[in-house]
């Protein structure tokens, strides 16, 4: 039995309105209430919230991110102003709202779409803040996340087992770092959080970034990128906003980043089973990582969306020519059955996010697939072979329009 608790407390130290920061993926209730609005039809109509982190400063509209209900009272703790400027109004800057995120496992860890925070045992808090500043098309947000765990020991591995289980857990295990427990002891660390340092030119940005990110439409899961992870270091190259065509509206994201090993291994690294060794160490190497996320809103449906995704991920000791760095634009690797697997890894995804303002409806489907290979007869063969999938439906019910209250209707599976 797993309990699982997680609070998220936002407070805001300084009242004023937000610049151009970016909303950061999974803060809890602002995101919903974006999208909950695009569903009421209180919200632009062609944004598809399938590339995030969004700016909600350049939403039609919207004059404050972060508090975006001109009805709700304001907490100013500090009595002071959160927005600033030099006196020749160039520089323009806020401080961003302080978080404080807690999570509490009593008996296994666990953690889902909750950043930089660990799958621990006991208590867990995140604290995050800092700074927004904007000088022409130069823009730096400084925003580091501070993690401290307590990271409990817990029951692993029960001793009556039988060994073909083990076996079977590190067939998982090998190919994924994904550790048990940080460590053996308490855990903390600092990162660099949702930080970045921009050139911005009308619907256009470019720079560095540590930022989360979040492609395609699934609310509760996503199939190449999410936050149930750090953020990594990457350059980015994106659109701020819906750009506008005679074919209709585009958005999209080319990145390409450097990912770390967590540097744990297994809890149990020298089990053997019939005379191997289960552990399969990984390189001491780190990854580069190249995607890309492309969104076409066509002008003759309004509200369909249509998408894809592609990422690639090779150690660096692999790397070698122009294809490697930009391999999602090369031809779709095929993978053969003996193939080692600490070579390239690419995955691919297509999606559409369908918005009915009048139904206050949407409904959303993506298909991926990893190391896409073989010919039309084996996907016709075996389908689900290295594939996945998320649907999902979301649907407001007025129960009281007078007051603008409803019941929302979430259903997602993956």
């Amino acid at each position: 039995l797993i309990n699982y608790i997680s609070v998220l407390g936002i407070i805001i130290l300084f009242a004023g309105e937000s610049r151009g920061q970016s909303l950061p993926v999974g803060t809890i209730s602002l995101e919903d209430y974006y999208r909950r609005s695009q569903l009421a039809g209180q919200l632009d109509s062609t944004i598809s919230f399938t590339v995030r982190p969004v700016n909600p400063r350049l939403i039609k509209g919207v004059k404050d991110g972060f508090y975006p209900d001109s009805s709700e009272q304001r907490h100013n703790i500090l009595e002071t102003e959160a927005y600033f400027q030099s006196k020749d109004g160039k520089l323009k800057g806020s401080f961003l709202p302080l978080s404080f995120q807690t999570q509490i496992n009593s008996h296994h860890p666990y953690g889902w779409n909750d950043g930089a925070m660990i799958p621990a045992k006991g208590l867990q808090a995140m604290l995050s803040g800092g700074v927004y500043a904007e000088y022409g098309i130069l823009s730096v947000q400084l925003r580091p996340e501070i993690v401290l765990a307590a990271n409990s020991s817990f029951e692993t591995f029960d001793k009556d087992h039988y060994d073909i289980i083990k076996a079977r857990y590190y067939d998982f295990y090998n190919k994924i770092d994904l550790p048990a427990r940080f460590g053996s002891g308490e855990y903390s660390k600092i990162y660099w959080g949702q930080s970045s340092i921009r050139l911005n030119y009308k619907a256009m940005s470019l720079g560095l970034s540590t930022e989360n990110l979040w492609w395609g439409p699934g609310m509760r899961n996503s199939l190449l990128m999410s936050n149930t992870a750090p953020g990594f270091k990457h350059i980015t190259l994106n659109t701020r906003r819906p750009i506008k065509t005679a074919i209709g509206s585009f958005e999209g994201q080319v990145i390409a980043g450097r990912l770390e090993g967590s540097g744990y291994g297994p809890l149990e690294p020298n089990i053997e089973y019939l005379g191997s060794a289960l552990y399969e160490p990984k390189p001491n190497d780190w990854r580069y990582l190249s995607g890309m996320v492309l969104t076409w809103q066509p002008k003759w449906v309004p509200g369909l969306f249509l998408g894809f995704t592609r990422s690639s991920q090779t150690y660096s000791k692999d790397l070698s020519g122009l294809t490697d760095y930009l391999p999602i634009f090369s031809t779709i690797k095929k993978v053969k059955a003996d193939e080692p697997i600490n070579k390239r890894d690419q995955r691919s995804s297509l999606f559409f996010r369908w918005l009915w303002t009048e139904e206050q409806a949407e409904v959303y489907f993506e298909l991926g697939r990893n190391n896409y290979s073989g010919s039309l007869r084996d996907r016709a063969l075996e389908p689900n072979v290295s594939r996945a999938y998320i649907f999902g439906l979301r649907k407001l019910l007025p129960i009281n329009k007078s007051l603008d209250e409803s019941i929302m209707i979430n259903l997602e599976v993956t």
